[in-house]
């Protein structure tokens, strides 16, 4: 780690922990939506007008980061902003984005399937395995310096290092791979349910070549190195 010598501001702080914090409340948020609001069945009618809806209300979520990852704007974000708080600025957007996305999602009629007794036990156990992946699988990328507070006591990567132990050494995606099993183990898995995790899990694969892509350009060869290390994106011996 290389250490900047100058301390940050208080405000800096305050503003750096704060977003944290919202990245943590926008998770909470989404797991009380997918499990409370969105497990209720929809009154019936017309699917078309929602679910257009909501495929336009997660792309604007999703053009965010597409946004945020160009480095012209990177740039230009680090100019305007106070030194150390891009990632910060990125994470508070990124968190109130989220919560706009749970807290708008409309309802979409019917019920893709209710599983019962000893299927539905193993929906469940999958799904907590996919909360475990995802939670473990985040511990090890540190999540402090995912949400932006590493970077206000300059602290910054001397080089860029990819770990091949653990859910890492399987797949070089294992937080997608426990989001998928968290949205597509539900049930009763309503519409609503159903289509968030459809349109959140194919922004997520649509993303990864442009994400492997910026890390690739980035690393100087060790993502590369990685990758041959590291066969599979988020199913191994599948994908």
């Amino acid at each position: 780690m290389r250490v900047s010598s100058t301390a940050p501001r208080a405000s800096t702080r305050v503003f750096a922990w704060s977003g944290a914090a919202l990245f943590v409340l926008s998770l909470g948020y989404f797991l009380f939506s997918y499990a409370v609001t969105f497990g209720r069945t929809a009154p019936p009618g017309n699917s078309a007008g929602p679910i257009t809806w909501n495929v336009a209300l997660f792309t604007v979520f999703a053009m965010h980061h597409s946004v945020f990852a160009r480095e012209r704007v990177r740039r230009w974000i680090a100019v305007l902003l106070p030194p150390r708080l891009e990632r910060s600025f990125y994470v508070w957007i990124a968190s109130l984005l989220f919560i706009a996305v749970c807290a708008l999602w409309a309802p979409v009629p019917g019920i893709a399937w209710n599983a019962q007794g000893a299927a539905l036990w193993t929906l469940r156990a999958l799904q907590a395995a996919g909360v475990a992946l995802a939670l473990v699988s985040a511990a090890a990328l540190d999540p402090l310096d995912l949400s932006g507070v590493r970077q206000i006591d300059g602290l910054e990567a001397s080089a860029m290092e990819f770990r091949t132990s653990g859910p890492y050494g399987r797949v070089r995606h294992p937080i997608y791979a426990g989001w998928i099993l968290l949205v597509f183990t539900a049930s009763p898995m309503t519409m609503t349910r159903l289509v968030f995790a459809v349109v959140s899990c194919a922004y997520l694969l649509l993303a990864i070549p442009f994400e492997e892509r910026s890390l690739r350009a980035a690393s100087g060869g060790a993502y590369d190195r990685y990758m041959d290390q590291v066969r599979w994106k988020v199913v191994p011996g599948i994908f």
